[in-house]
C-alpha cells in the first residue's frame, strides 16, 4: 500500500544537469529517486513542478510521489538530506491527497532572476547571478516587464518545443500575473515574475531582452511588437542559467474537506 506525499524542495543548479531524470547525467530528479528510493526501500516515481535547465537553482520545487504507507516523513528528510545535501535538500515533507499532483495541480509558478550590475564580477556570486557590466536603465526595463503582465503567446520568449509529424502544435499561451524589477544592494537587481506556467526558457528569454532594454538596445514599447511577431528571432538576449531560481510554487488553498 501507498500513499501520496508531497516535498518541498531546494537544490543548487550548478552540480546538476537539469532537474528531469536523464540516464546519461546527473539530474535533481535522479538523484532524489536513487535517495528516496534507498530509505523506503522500494521503487519510486516522482513528478516535479517545474523542469528547470542544467544551472538553474531551486529554493520552492515541489515534487508529489507515492511512499510506503508505513513512512516516517520525519526520518525520510533526515535521511536524504544526509545523503544528498548539501546540493539537494528536502525542506519539508507532508502527507497529500490521492489526487495531488505537483504538476498539474499547480496555479502559478514563481521564478527570480538576478543580475549583478557591477564594472567587476563577484567571484562568490558567479553561480547564482549574471554579471552584466555598464550602466542600465532600470525605469525602461520596469517598463518594458509591465507589457508582459496578462494573458499572451509567448512563441517570442519560448524555445518551441518539438511536434511529432501530424500532430498539431503545442500552445506557447502563458498568463503572466506580475513582473517586476527590485533594486537590491551592492548592485544587485532582481527580477520576479509569476505565471499559471512558463514555457521552455520563457524567463530567461524575457530577462535577456529586458537587459537589453536596459543597454538601450531596445524601448519599452517594443516589446509588444515582440510578442505580436511571434518568433524568437525577434527577442533579445538569452539570460545564462546561474542567475534563475525556481522560487514558489501556488497551489489551490486547503479546504477542509480535503484535509479529511
Amino acid at each position: 500500500m501507498t500513499r501520496r506525499a508531497r516535498l518541498l524542495i531546494a537544490y543548487h543548479g550548478a552540480a546538476f544537469h537539469g532537474f528531469a531524470i536523464n540516464r546519461d547525467v546527473e539530474t535533481v530528479a535522479g538523484t532524489l529517486v536513487a535517495a528516496i528510493s534507498t530509505v523506503v526501500r522500494a521503487p519510486v516515481r516522482l513528478t516535479g513542478a517545474g523542469r528547470t535547465d542544467a544551472g538553474v537553482h531551486a529554493w520552492g520545487q515541489v515534487i508529489s510521489t507515492d511512499l510506503p504507507v508505513d513512512t516516517e516523513l520525519e526520518r525520510l528528510v533526515h535521511r536524504v538530506n544526509s545523503m544528498c545535501g548539501p546540493h539537494v535538500v528536502v525542506r519539508s515533507a507532508e502527507w497529500a491527497d490521492g489526487d495531488f499532483d505537483a504538476r498539474f495541480s499547480a496555479v502559478w509558478r514563481h521564478y527570480r532572476y538576478t543580475v549583478l550590475n557591477t564594472s567587476t564580477a563577484s567571484p562568490f556570486l558567479t553561480d547564482t547571478t549574471w554579471h552584466v557590466r555598464g550602466g542600465l536603465d532600470l525605469s525602461a526595463m520596469r517598463r518594458a516587464g509591465e507589457s508582459l503582465i496578462g494573458e499572451h503567446d509567448f512563441s517570442t520568449f519560448c524555445r518551441r518545443p518539438k511536434v511529432p509529424e501530424g500532430e498539431p502544435d503545442k500552445t506557447l499561451v502563458r498568463r503572466v500575473i506580475s513582473a517586476e524589477w527590485l533594486p537590491l544592494e551592492d548592485g544587485l537587481l532582481r527580477f520576479e515574475i509569476r505565471a499559471n506556467a512558463f514555457c521552455h526558457q520563457m524567463v530567461r528569454s524575457i530577462v535577456g531582452t529586458l537587459v537589453d532594454v536596459g543597454r538601450g538596445k531596445y524601448r519599452p514599447e517594443q516589446i509588444l511588437d515582440m510578442l505580436q511577431a511571434r518568433h524568437r528571432a525577434v527577442a533579445g538576449t538569452v539570460a545564462p542559467p546561474q542567475g534563475l531560481c525556481l522560487w514558489e510554487v501556488g497551489y489551490p488553498p486547503l479546504v477542509e474537506s480535503d484535509a479529511r
